[in-house]
């Protein structure tokens, strides 16, 4: 029971790595706000029976992350719990493949504010509250296509390189109210992006694995659950690399 009595905020989780994450995180004791775009009776169902399987809570909370009043009114909801946050798992976001020379500025734009702009905005507020209570956990889903240049990840992997360089940055701002903030940076992995890549893209990252295969999304939330834990309480500023041994 690594996270027993802890509340953690997860977005994106009602599918992918979210879902994974969500699942492992109530299985050892921890409570949720459970952040989705918007209504879904079939997670809903999903969360009520594994909330009562495990014996703790988990709120839905619909809305659209990209919307700065959406945001603001997500976070008012929040503050209304009137609990303490202890984990904050940033994993909404949205995947683009297109060569340089055929990427729009309108589609560059639109994954910085998906993978970017909008995590930092919903972050910058639940910091607010983790740095009263004086302390916290925010852990940040990025992608090796932040470190990598894998031709046609111009405007991803730039979000995700962004993302991983205020994961460094705000480790450094929130470490002395007790706030560790770290990045978990996967490579190709079983979900829906897995399947609106290109197949010469996709198998050519897993050739270049030591591992040769994609990843589970629950090893990916294997590894959050380390991050989030007190397993992890001197690691902050870090991006772990989740990746098949991409070397």
């Amino acid at each position: 029971m690594l996270l027993k009595d802890k509340l953690a905020i997860i977005t994106g989780c009602n599918r992918g790595i979210g879902l994974a994450t969500l699942n492992a995180f109530v299985a050892q004791g921890a409570s949720a706000i459970a952040c989705i775009r918007s209504e879904n009776p079939e997670f809903a169902q999903h969360c009520q029976e594994l909330a009562a399987r495990h014996g703790v809570s988990i709120d839905i909370l619909p809305f659209d992350l990209t919307s700065a009043d959406a945001t603001k009114e997500a976070v008012a909801r929040i503050v209304g719990l009137r609990r303490r946050i202890d984990i904050l798992v940033n994993n909404a976001g949205a995947a683009s493949g297109a060569l340089f020379q055929m990427t729009t500025q309108r589609d560059l734009r639109q994954i910085f504010e998906i993978n970017f702009f909008a995590q930092l905005q919903f972050t910058q507020s639940i910091s607010r509250l983790m740095t009263r209570q004086r302390s916290g956990s925010i852990i940040n889903l990025a992608s090796v296509a932040g470190l990598i240049g894998e031709p046609g990840m111009t405007a991803y992997g730039a979000s995700k390189a962004a993302l991983i360089q205020a994961t460094r940055t705000l480790a450094s701002e929130l470490g002395g109210a007790g706030i560790r903030v770290n990045a978990i940076a996967p490579s190709i992995t079983h979900t829906d992006m897995y399947e609106q890549m290109d197949p010469a893209a996709r198998e050519r990252l897993i050739a270049a694995s030591a591992l040769k295969r994609a990843a589970r999304p629950e090893e990916i939330a294997n590894v959050a659950l380390f991050l989030a834990s007190d397993l992890s309480s001197y690691i902050t500023g870090q991006v772990i690399r989740a990746d098949g041994g991409i070397l």
